[in-house]
C-alpha cells in the first residue's frame, strides 16, 4: 500500500507556476519578476543594452487593487471611516498610504505606473475632505492647494497648515510632491498595508507638545507602526516599554520627543517617567 492511497497532496498554483522568462511574469515579493527584451534600447556603442536582463515591476492586478481601495464602480469615492478625523489627519494619513506604496516598489523599473493610483487617491482625498466639512471639491482645491518645493522642483499639492501659539512652527499635512524616480539601490524592507486613522486625532496630539513617552515637551516627532497585529506575538520576550504603551492606546503613531524616537529605532530601553516626575 502506498502513501497516495491515503494521502492527496495539493500544490500551490502560484509557488509552483513555471513560466517561459520571456513571455510570461514570476511573482516575487509582490513584484512581476521579467526578463527585459528591447531591441531599440541601444547603448552608447549602438549595442542592444537590457536584453536579457532581469526586471522587477508593478504588477497590473496591484495597482487594480490598491485603486478599487479609493473607489467604488471604477469611480473615486470619500472613505467614511476616515470622516471623525480632521482634515489635517486626513491628509497625513493620504499621504503615509501612498508613500508606503512607492516606497515599496522603488525597485520597479514601471513605477511611473503609481501615476494612475495617485490620481485615484486624490480624487478619493478632496471627496473625502468636501463631505467632512461639508463644501464642494472645488471649494477644497481652493482652500487647500498649494505649491510644495521638493527635491525634483516645484509640484502641485495640497496642503493643511495649522498654526500653534507662540513661536512654535505651525504644523503641515502634505499630500503630493512624492517622486516616481525608480532607484536600483532600494532596499525591499517590507509590503505596503493600508493605514487606518488612530483612535484619536494625530492633529491633537502633535499640538499637545508632549511625548507620550517619557513626557518631555520639546521636538515631538511621529513614529509610525506598519500594523498593530505586530506588537502582539505570543512566545516573544518582554517587549519594550513603547509597544506596551502602544498596544494599551491601539494606536499605529506614537508622539514622541526626538530621543525617544531615535532610542526606538536603535532598540534601546526608554526610560518610564514616574507620577512624581
Amino acid at each position: 500500500m502506498f502513501l497516495s492511497d491515503h494521502l492527496k497532496l495539493e500544490l500551490s498554483d502560484s509557488k509552483t507556476l513555471i513560466t517561459h522568462a520571456r513571455t510570461q511574469a514570476a511573482r516575487f515579493l509582490g513584484y512581476d519578476l521579467v526578463v527585459l527584451q528591447n531591441n531599440h534600447k541601444l547603448d552608447r556603442r549602438g549595442h542592444r543594452s537590457i536584453n536579457g536582463q532581469i526586471g522587477l515591476r508593478v504588477p497590473q492586478e496591484v495597482l487594480q487593487k490598491k485603486r478599487s481601495l479609493y473607489g467604488r464602480h471604477g469611480k473615486p469615492i470619500h472613505r467614511a471611516e476616515l470622516l471623525h478625523d480632521t482634515p489635517f489627519s486626513i491628509v497625513a494619513h493620504y499621504q503615509q498610504e501612498y508613500r508606503g506604496v512607492v516606497e515599496y516598489y522603488r525597485l520597479a523599473y514601471n513605477l511611473h505606473a503609481l501615476n494612475r493610483l495617485k490620481w485615484v487617491m486624490e480624487r478619493s482625498l478632496v471627496q473625502t475632505l468636501a463631505y467632512k466639512l461639508g463644501v464642494s471639491v472645488s471649494a477644497i482645491y481652493r482652500r487647500y492647494q498649494t505649491t510644495l518645493q521638493t527635491d525634483d522642483g516645484s509640484r502641485v499639492g495640497l496642503q493643511v497648515t495649522v498654526e500653534r501659539e507662540g513661536s512654535s512652527k505651525p504644523l503641515r499635512a502634505r499630500w503630493g510632491g512624492i517622486s516616481l524616480s525608480r532607484n536600483r539601490q532600494a532596499t525591499l524592507a517590507d509590503s505596503p498595508l493600508r493605514i487606518w486613522g488612530p483612535r484619536s486625532a494625530l492633529e491633537a496630539r502633535l499640538l499637545a507638545e508632549t511625548c507620550e513617552l517619557c513626557g518631555a515637551q520639546e521636538a515631538v516627532e511621529v513614529h509610525h507602526l506598519r500594523a498593530l497585529k505586530d506588537l502582539r506575538r505570543k512566545g516573544q520576550a518582554e517587549r519594550p516599554f513603547w509597544i506596551q504603551v502602544r498596544v494599551a492606546r491601539q494606536r499605529k503613531t506614537l508622539v514622541t520627543c526626538r530621543p525617544c524616537h531615535q532610542a526606538i529605532h536603535r532598540g534601546e530601553p526608554i526610560q518610564k517617567r514616574t507620577a512624581t516626575e
